[in-house]
């Protein structure tokens, strides 16, 4: 398994075998109705040797970015003393601070429809590379990591036909959600740059303002408005940003 893992690395190549998922659809709640196709999570089943592999990249690439302080500050998910938890009491925190200082807290709750199966494999390079500076052998493993994968669904003892991906990344995969919160970065910064409060938790962000009682509602609303204005274009992007040539159009994106 050592031989393997360290072939792989050395190559920066990842074997088609460990990129061949079967997906067993699970329906997220006992209640919801098993005839509606998008109430079931399309959990991807990987080989057990392939998981190895990536935890050890994810692991070096956590000590990479940990080390570099490349973080998404407030991003709670998938890094180690972060959680759902921490993710509730910092936003739980600030709303009932501002609530006991007399003012009032506008919350927007924004959730990406299956986030982890539309990124872009072309802008999620460019911004590891840009954003993230990873490069040479590690970019080009990642490259590998995402190219050529397929998914078969299967239902009891029935498998359908293989289909390729072209986009997104294997839910039940170890290094999938850690790229896809790489990925989402500027969701942060877009927030940012509006002066919202904000904190996510993978795909899941609330983006918040306090408003004091003398303070400017028609302001906050016009600001609320940009944010969303801005994120949705982030989004949109991806559906024209193969035509500009790639320099340009990974300093936009990333």
């Amino acid at each position: 398994m050592t031989n393997i893992v360290n072939c792989s690395l050395s190559e920066s190549l990842v074997p088609s075998s460990f990129k061949q998922a079967i997906v067993r659809p699970l329906l997220k709640k006992p209640s919801l109705d098993r005839e509606v196709f998008k109430n079931y999570r399309p959990v991807s089943n990987l080989p057990f040797l392939s998981k190895v592999l990536e935890k050890v990249v994810s692991s070096r690439l956590e000590h990479h970015i940990e080390s570099n302080n490349l973080h998404e500050n407030l991003q709670s998910a998938y890094r180690a003393r972060h959680s759902t938890e921490t993710a509730l009491l910092r936003v739980h925190h600030d709303i009932v601070s501002a609530l006991d200082k007399n003012s009032c807290v506008v919350l927007l709750m924004l959730d990406l429809s299956a986030a982890f199966d539309v990124i872009d494999h072309k802008t999620l390079l460019e911004r590891l590379n840009y954003s993230f500076r990873v490069s040479d052998s590690a970019l080009s493993w990642i490259e590998s990591y995402l190219k050529d994968r397929t998914q078969r669904v299967a239902i009891g003892t029935k498998q359908s036909d293989d289909l390729r991906l072209q986009y997104g990344v294997p839910q039940g995969s170890v290094l999938g959600p850690k790229l896809y919160c790489m990925y989402s970065k500027p969701v942060g910064e877009i927030c940012r740059r509006h002066k919202m409060l904000y904190h996510s938790y993978a795909d899941d962000t609330q983006a918040y303002q306090v408003i004091k009682p003398e303070g400017d509602w028609d302001d906050l609303s016009d600001r609320l408005k940009a944010c969303l204005s801005e994120i949705s274009d982030w989004l949109d992007d991806f559906k024209y940003a193969e035509t500009e040539s790639g320099q340009n159009r990974a300093h936009r994106l990333c």
